[in-house]
């Protein structure tokens, strides 16, 4: 079986935390922030988790996961 390629931005974009779970940016928060709610806009500094759907994804284009 060939050996699966890694994506490049999938390393910019994501990151994997101790136990192995996926970390991202949270979305829609590139501009218009002025209009937001301010509770939006605080639970939007942070970084999520992913769900465990979107993850098993993820970790295909990841390399050492």
């Amino acid at each position: 079986m060939p050996k699966l390629k890694t994506k490049s931005s999938a390393k910019k974009r994501f990151r994997l935390t101790g136990t192995g779970k996926v970390r991202a940016a949270v979305a829609f928060k590139r501009h218009g922030m002025r209009k937001r709610p301010q509770k939006m806009k605080r639970k939007a500094r942070g970084t999520m988790i992913l769900c465990d759907q979107d993850a098993r994804i993820v970790k295909s284009y990841m390399p050492n996961a």
